[in-house]
């Protein structure tokens, strides 16, 4: 997969994406969306308890979820889910 990386900004917040030429998509950080969305004071914590329950309920969207590498705020690069 062919990516570029972005950071788009929503309600004054980053977001970060990543463009992929073979599909045509946008893929955006699910914890970014989350934490824009919710207000939480740990997107983490939230996006994993959300996607536990979600599994359990058989909710096939969190399997689907792809991972991509991103530069994390340690400046490392970490799989983050991502969703298009």
């Amino acid at each position: 997969m062919s990516t570029t990386e972005q950071i788009q900004i929503f309600a004054d917040s980053r977001i970060r994406t990543a463009w992929d030429d073979e599909t045509k998509k946008w893929y955006f950080s699910i914890v970014d969306v989350v934490a824009v969305l919710t207000d939480s004071q740990d997107p983490y914590q939230y996006w994993r308890v959300l996607k536990s329950r979600l599994k359990k309920e058989g909710n096939e969207t969190v399997t689907n979820c792809n991972a991509l590498k991103f530069v994390a705020s340690d400046g490392k690069r970490r799989l983050t889910d991502v969703a298009d």
